[in-house]
């Protein structure tokens, strides 16, 4: 496998945040990436197709679904302790009454386009059957599926996410480095009216002798042109142009879905603090959580898996980080969030979908005159 050890470009050759010598604060892991949490992988379903006027169930089509996987295929089964923060409930996460009694969930999460989350969410469960013949024979599973609205460029209405299309992406789930971009639930974003979609990033956390991983993952549909900012950097009056071009009229809709993984020993109560800081991150971007976002966080931990799987009958014994030593671990999280937006919408080229609605990448020539390589 080869590594980009500067973390600047995609498997795909696409260019991150820091191959424009943006810096970011703390330290990144081996892949800047949420895969950097031992287990945990990602897959995606990538579907573009078509160009012109909205034939409803034709297309254009720009969609498609991520899976992340939260331990390795044979564990699927195995809980995860868990925790949720809904910042504005414009949005959908399903699972998330079960995260918050019992503070857990198991099987894969997929994030997709609004319209296509209970395909994802059904096709996860028949492939826990198909990978675990009799697991759900005597049991029932809730799938954690998640959405932001690609309405804009994508035929959402013509529902072009199967189950085969979900199958794909969890089967092809990976560790190491991962795609970011235009890709699978992501290929249809925009985030502050520039293509977004899917972003990662990663930070290691040093606790007395030992070294923890935090890895953010998002899908980035979110943010007003005039607030984006970057490093403090509050440059959308410097990026008017180039400017959304609309076929179609244009409602204003966005949301994120942000995924938050640790091999940190953490609590379920601790998780959700958390998911509670990724808007933090997201602020630092430009996202301010307005009326008609649906901005919905999960946060998961590995570790525990003896505790979050005992039996009847049997004392749980789970180790954890002690709440006066979790800043450090806040800190994590907001600083791979804000890296992973920037990822979503650096990662990106123009794209035009339905009725030719076309919108801009993030201009690359502004970013290298802006944040010259070495600064």
């Amino acid at each position: 496998m080869t590594v980009d050890p500067h973390h600047e470009k995609t498997p795909a050759g696409k260019p991150r945040a820091r191959s424009f010598g943006i810096a970011f604060d703390g330290e990144p892991g081996r892949f800047n990436a949420i895969t950097d949490v031992a287990g945990v992988s990602v897959g995606y379903a990538t579907l573009i197709a078509g160009d012109g006027p909205l034939v409803v169930g034709q297309g254009p089509v720009r969609t498609g679904v991520t899976a992340i996987l939260p331990r390795p295929k044979a564990e699927l089964e195995i809980p995860v302790f868990a925790g949720m923060f809904s910042q504005n409930g414009n949005g959908e996460l399903t699972g998330s009454h079960l995260i918050e009694e019992v503070g857990a969930f198991n099987f894969p999460v997929t994030i997709t386009n609004t319209h296509s989350c209970g395909v994802t969410r059904d096709a996860t469960l028949r492939w826990m059957h198909q990978l675990m013949p009799g697991s759900l024979d005597s049991s029932w599973g809730l799938p954690v599926a998640a959405e932001t609205y690609d309405g804009f460029l994508n035929d959402i209405n013509g529902h072009h996410v199967t189950t085969e299309h979900v199958a794909a992406a969890l089967d092809g789930a990976v560790s190491g480095p991962v795609e970011e971009g235009s890709v699978g639930g992501g290929t249809g974003m925009i985030s502050f009216g520039f293509k977004a979609g899917s972003g990662t990033a990663s930070r290691l956390v040093k606790w007395e002798d030992r070294k923890f991983t935090v890895g953010a993952f998002v899908q980035a549909n979110f943010g007003k042109r005039w607030n984006i900012t970057i490093r403090g950097n509050r440059c959308g009056n410097d990026l008017v142009e180039p400017a959304v071009r609309e076929g179609t009229p244009r409602m204003e809709k966005g949301s994120i879905i942000a995924v938050i993984a640790t091999d940190a020993p953490f609590l379920p109560h601790q998780l959700k603090r958390l998911a509670r800081r990724v808007p933090l991150g997201i602020a630092m971007t430009g996202g301010y959580g307005y009326h008609s976002s649906g901005d919905i966080f999960l946060a998961f931990s590995t570790a525990n898996p003896q505790a979050a799987q005992a039996p009847q009958g049997v004392m749980a014994r789970a180790e954890f980080v002690p709440d006066v030593d979790i800043d450090r671990f806040f800190d994590a999280v907001i600083q791979s969030i804000e890296e992973a937006i920037l990822n979503a919408i650096i990662a990106n080229d123009d794209m035009t979908g339905r009725d030719g609605n076309f919108v801009p990448a993030l201009p690359k020539k502004w970013l290298q005159d802006t944040f010259p390589r070495g600064g």
